[in-house]
């Protein structure tokens, strides 16, 4: 069984280290290619200090007359060569909407924790 004690240990320590550090988490570069189906993202991270592993980026865009926003993870493609803790990710989403309705968005991870009702942390590209 595992030691419940020692998960709520991990989640604590977990949520005190974005909390140090989340105020230094931003976006860098973005750029947009399309094509007749899709648009293509790439996107400068910035994570500081913490684990890209801890972290998804994604492309989000609300919902249109009522329906479900949409939330496209993105691929951490590699780390930027000039600086530690600086990443270049890329993801696609369909070119039925327009490329202005989606903003990229760093969200925390960790198994098992619902984001965003078990913590506030996410830095919106705009």
């Amino acid at each position: 069984m595992v030691d419940k004690g020692a998960v709520g240990v991990q989640i604590v320590n977990w949520r005190h280290n974005l909390d140090q550090h989340w105020v230094a988490l931003r976006f860098g570069e973005i750029k947009v290619a399309a094509n007749e189906q899709q648009h293509i993202f790439k996107v400068q991270v910035y994570l500081d200090d913490l684990d890209a592993n801890a972290m998804r980026v994604e492309l989000y865009a609300g919902g249109i007359n009522g329906g479900s926003p949409i939330r496209q993870a993105m691929a951490r493609i590699s780390p930027l060569t000039y600086s530690v803790g600086r990443y270049l990710y890329r993801g696609t989403v369909s070119a039925i909407r327009s490329s202005t309705d989606f903003t990229a968005r760093i969200i925390p991870y960790y198994p098992g924790i619902s984001i965003p009702l078990e913590t506030t942390h996410i830095v919106r590209q705009r």
